[in-house]
């Protein structure tokens, strides 16, 4: 597949609501449940918690076209993402904590806004117009999300909305020159909107005043099944991806677009997500699972495009995921450890809740042959990633 990696795919404008639309089967709105059905709930905040330096913590909450959507001002954290199964009754479906000290506590980045740069960097460094950067080394030699206090970990200004395209809170946040080793002061928005028909839109911008380089995402923790009942492995999974990107030990990409064919990442046809976890094959090996992004089939679009289809078989909910990135981040959930206990009062082990993090590539800032990830001033970062949910 040709990647098309001379275009500044990092530019791709978001598109409009009509390709969201092409999403086949997307939720209605619907009653019973908790008694809002598809009703439009204007979002309400409320105090959450207060960190250890004084600064609050807000919670909002909003509704609409059926699905519930919970948002905390930590790390614009999706702490409920509330959608109907095939009967009607509503479950959580992202992995989340009730506590402002319990998402302090843990690191695994539940629901987050990641930035600067999404996945790893190999050896915390990159080198841009001649000069050397140096990231923070938070997993192992290699830089992750952003380093240890990456958007992840900071508190976000959140306004409301209402548009004819629906509800929803616009996220802001500046990253200082310099912040977590780089250059210039990136100013950063992300709109969440819950639309008409219950679509989770992610609308993601940025600016900056030197040249820098970003990937951002969202690591939201899915379990349509509902948080806390158990693992994922019977999820059945579509991608339209025939290329993934192989990894070293340390997880960072070898520069190699490998076939998925007859390997245990090929989901070209639906299979459980667990179907094959549990193969020897070494790159399995490598993640303790799936842990690896794929090279999408439509490449970086300048509107969203729909690229997997997840169902849940016993709830009958079903997930689609449309983007305008030119790639996405597969990962099983196996680093969950049983520390982290959710809403449910039950613990997130190994495979309890699996990440589709829309993305440009790992490591792209040093692996000249993949999209690009620069932005210089004068240029605006625009992506937009699109959840629709339907039952079957």
């Amino acid at each position: 597949m040709d990647t098309d990696t001379s275009r500044r795919t990092v530019l791709a404008a978001a598109g409009g609501l009509a390709a969201a639309g092409a999403l086949s089967g997307t939720a209605r709105a619907q009653s019973g449940g908790h008694g809002t059905g598809g009703a439009m709930r204007r979002p309400v905040k409320e105090h959450f918690g207060t960190l250890e330096d004084g600064t609050a913590v807000e919670r909002w909450t909003l509704a609409h076209g059926g699905t519930r959507l919970g948002v905390l001002s930590f790390g614009g954290a999706v702490q409920t993402l509330e959608v109907p199964d095939r009967r009607g009754r509503r479950a959580n479906i992202s992995l989340s904590f009730d506590t402002l000290d319990a998402y302090v506590a843990h690191g695994d980045h539940f629901g987050a806004l990641i930035g600067r740069y999404g996945n790893r960097i190999a050896d915390g460094r990159f080198t841009l117009d001649g000069t050397t950067h140096q990231l923070p080394q938070n997993d192992g030699e290699h830089s992750l999300h952003g380093g240890p206090n990456g958007f992840d970990r900071r508190v976000w200004d959140i306004e409301p909305f209402e548009k004819r395209s629906g509800v929803g809170l616009t996220l802001r946040y500046t990253s200082a020159d310099g912040e977590a080793g780089y250059p210039g002061e990136l100013a950063v928005r992300v709109d969440y909107t819950l639309t008409p028909r219950g679509h989770f839109r992610i609308d993601y911008e940025a600016t900056t005043t030197k040249p820098t380089v970003v990937n951002l995402t969202n690591h939201t923790y899915f379990n349509l099944a509902g948080e806390g009942s158990g693992d994922v492995y019977d999820h059945e999974l579509r991608l339209a991806a025939g290329r993934y990107t192989p990894v070293d030990e340390t997880l960072i990409p070898t520069g190699e677009l490998a076939r998925v064919a007859g390997s245990p990442f090929d989901f070209r046809r639906a299979k459980p997500l667990g179907k094959d976890l549990r193969e020897a094959h070494q790159q399995i090996l490598y993640g303790r699972g799936i842990d690896h992004n794929y090279v999408l089939d439509k490449g970086a679009t300048r509107s969203p495009q729909p690229f997997v289809t997840v169902r849940e078989p016993s709830s009958g909910r079903v997930m689609r995921i449309a983007t305008t990135e030119p790639g996405v981040q597969l990962y099983s959930g196996n680093f969950l450890d049983g520390t982290g206990v959710g809403p449910s009062g039950r613990t997130y082990r190994q495979g309890d809740g699996f990440c589709l993090e829309t993305q440009h590539f790992p490591d792209s800032p040093n692996q000249p042959d993949f999209p690009s990830t620069v932005l210089r001033p004068g240029e605006t970062y625009r992506t937009t990633t699109v959840h629709a949910f339907s039952t079957r």
